[in-house]
């Protein structure tokens, strides 16, 4: 039976796409410029599997040989953020970017939030999140108001502390600003942010729960449901789709569990699609602009993949991207506009460093449709499959 493994390398982005100076990102390059800051890459798991010939990469040469398809992959959705680069890798394109609020919501956003919530509001502004625990977090623990902010992604984010309000009071009032942010408000998620520690010393916890749109359908996920596949959702791949064509779905609080996780279903389902999301490159490093650990956490990853790999049966189609940038070498702490990566690798093939030129996100659907028996969901959807079965 044929099986498929797409793993998502959150913010590992291969360049900056033509249209980056639209966004603010000239020069930005997340792999090629974490490369140069920390004096070349040492990844020599995935070096071997084709990485150098993404894009020149110091420290991470071509490889000739290289048994996985190589290459970049050019976004068609306006925006660079998490949703709109999962739904496109599944085929779903997002021509009008989702909203953004660079100086806060509007009272008709707020005013319902906290009337429904019957708590009052903090903040309400970009910031950043570890910042604005700092900031605010002692004021939130003496009134029990909310601390909302937003980013340059389309985010309605809701902070508060473990011991303040309780997590299922905070995911209730996700769930309630999600009802209300629909139309022209439909912001692409809405993040639960709990934190806990004392005032000077608040922390982020892995509790965090993000309550997305729903992705139009049909797509390359449906399409491999509709062929009879199962989809696992690794990681906050069930958070990105709302839960629509997500099987069963594995929640993770870090890299590795959810690559633990991603084993142990390759040893154990005998078909279907493990769809992984890697958080840690983002989340963790790229925002907070540490090159040093965006390198390190790739390397935590490159050390297990020889055991992702043993776990292929021959056959399997094991696909590595990305969402998005975050260069963490720029001054912005936000996401930038990139190129995804791609390694392609079906297990008892080789590639001989074959190369992907010119594709796009939604090739990686395509792919794993073909390689599921999937239909062409639909007149107007995007993608090349880049190996056949």
């Amino acid at each position: 039976m044929p099986r498929a493994c797409v793993i998502v390398l959150d913010a590992v982005g291969a360049g900056e796409l033509p249209d980056a100076a639209e966004y603010g990102d000239e020069g930005s390059d997340t792999l090629g410029n974490v490369a140069r800051a920390v004096g070349g890459l040492d990844l020599p798991n995935l070096e071997a599997l084709g990485l150098g010939n993404v894009e020149p990469l110091e420290g991470c040469p071509p490889q000739s040989g290289a048994p996985a398809v190589a290459g970049r992959l050019v976004e068609r959705s306006k925006g660079k953020d998490t949703t709109t680069g999962h739904w496109e890798l599944m085929g779903v394109v997002t021509p009008v970017p989702f909203p953004t609020y660079p100086h806060g919501f509007p009272d008709e956003v707020i005013d319902p939030f906290m009337n429904r919530t019957g708590r009052g509001v903090l903040g309400n502004k970009a910031a950043s999140g570890t910042e604005i625990i700092q900031e605010l977090g002692e004021e939130h623990q003496a009134t029990g108001k909310w601390i909302v902010y937003t980013s340059a992604d389309s985010v309605f984010q809701i902070a508060a502390h473990e011991d303040t309000v309780p997590l299922e009071e905070l995911y209730d009032a996700c769930r309630t600003a999600r009802e209300i942010l629909t139309g022209r408000h439909a912001v692409g998620r809405v993040i639960a942010r709990p934190f806990t520690g004392t005032p000077g010393a608040y922390a982020r916890t892995p509790n965090r729960h993000d309550f997305s749109l729903e992705p139009r359908r049909p797509n390359y996920l449906s399409a491999v449901r509709d062929a009879g596949n199962t989809v696992y959702g690794v990681g906050k791949i069930h958070d990105i789709f709302a839960g629509c064509d997500i099987d069963e779905s594995s929640p993770t609080k870090s890299n590795v569990e959810g690559i633990t996780r991603t084993i142990e279903l390759l040893q154990q389902i005998d078909a279907g699609l493990v769809f992984v999301n890697l958080v840690e490159t983002d989340m963790l490093w790229g925002h907070r602009n540490d090159p040093v650990n965006f390198h390190r956490c790739l390397q935590d990853f490159d050390r297990r993949l020889p055991d992702i790999l043993e776990a292929l049966r021959p056959g399997d189609l094991l696909v590595l991207t990305s969402d998005h940038g975050c260069d963490p070498t720029t001054p912005s702490t936000d996401h930038s506009r990139e190129h995804a990566l791609l390694l392609a690798y079906a297990a008892g093939r080789n590639a001989a460093g074959k190369t992907h030129e010119e594709g796009e996100f939604a090739d990686v659907g395509a792919t794993v449709s073909s390689w599921l028996g999937g239909k062409q969901p639909g007149r107007g959807i995007p993608g090349t499959p880049i190996l056949t079965p």
